[in-house]
């Protein structure tokens, strides 16, 4: 049974997990890692999720390993979140990755060696952070597995996780097919957050028929074509599916990657068409929208 969490980054998806797992467990079992002047920074944050204070534990590590150890931050920031990780990591500590794309899983197992890692999607929230003060109505829901070719015998793992989201009060599945189930929600970001981005909207333009829409979905075939490649084959009824759940979100909302735009903070244009771009050149096959996406967000990028 899983009694201690530890988490890195306090975004939205950290504060949202971090309050659940304090009020489960107790403020004295969640922490959340920071150093330098971060560290300071963060103890000095008013946190609020839905305008109630959250009362986090903050820490250098200095006091013990991570039992289980959530990485909350943004692709960009996650080279950084490793390295702060490895004093607090030991040979029974149990990692999740709640980052968005398909490949920080096999950078966290190289770090720190795949029997640690489990494979965990997060979808259907709509959580919106300014600053320190999160709102939340939705938690969604936590998709946790291990690859069906698991040589690393980490059910056992998988089982004490799913338990420790369900005392927390989490909507939680034990996901047989967690690979396609990551693909799948890929496939939805590569579209949904890049074109809000782009084009600087919220939800709303990508629900109805025109150009932000048709350039999303050609997106998100894209990366549908190269998901295949390696052998995840997302299908056209997935990407129907997917878009329903995109089609009944609040038009006012928005993704993170649109969220983060305003904010000034860098985004995960890498983890979505970089790495569809990359997988298209591996493969010998073309992928003009996100290439064309990419170029606009990069562009945007060197003006913020």
């Amino acid at each position: 049974m899983i009694r201690s969490v530890t988490i890195i980054g306090m975004g939205a998806l950290g504060i949202l997990y971090g309050d659940a797992f304090s009020k489960a467990l107790g403020p004295d079992k969640v922490r959340f890692l920071a150093s330098g002047e971060r560290l300071a920074r963060c103890r000095q944050a008013d946190v609020t999720y839905n305008g109630e204070p959250c009362h986090f534990h903050i820490s250098d590590g200095s006091d013990g390993p991570a039992e289980l150890l959530l990485f909350a931050v943004k692709a960009p920031d996650l080279e950084d979140a490793i390295a702060l990780a490895q004093p607090v990591v030991d040979e029974d500590t149990i990692i999740l990755s709640l980052l968005n794309g398909v490949t920080s899983e096999e950078t966290l197992s190289a770090a720190f060696g795949s029997a640690k890692v489990l494979y965990t999607v997060v979808q259907g929230m709509d959580a919106v952070r300014t600053g320190t003060a999160l709102t939340c109505h939705s938690q969604g829901s936590a998709y946790i597995g291990r690859p069906q070719e698991d040589y690393f015998d980490r059910e056992e793992k998988v089982q004490q996780a799913v338990d420790l989201f369900r005392r927390a009060g989490l909507t939680v599945y034990q996901e047989e097919d967690v690979e396609h189930r990551m693909w799948c929600k890929f496939m939805l970001n590569v579209g949904i957050n890049q074109v809000c981005m782009a084009y600087q909207c919220s939800y709303g333009p990508a629900q109805v028929p025109g150009e932000i829409r048709d350039t999303m979905i050609a997106a998100m075939q894209e990366a549908r074509k190269v998901g295949a490649c390696q052998g995840i084959l997302v299908t056209q009824r997935d990407l129907e599916e997917y878009l329903a759940v995109l089609d009944a979100l609040d038009p006012e909302g928005m993704p993170s990657m649109r969220q983060d735009a305003l904010a000034g903070r860098p985004s995960e244009v890498e983890s979505f068409a970089g790495t569809v771009l990359a997988l298209a050149r591996r493969f010998g096959m073309r992928a003009p929208v996100n290439q064309k996406l990419y170029d606009i967000i990069k562009e945007m990028e060197t003006k913020c």
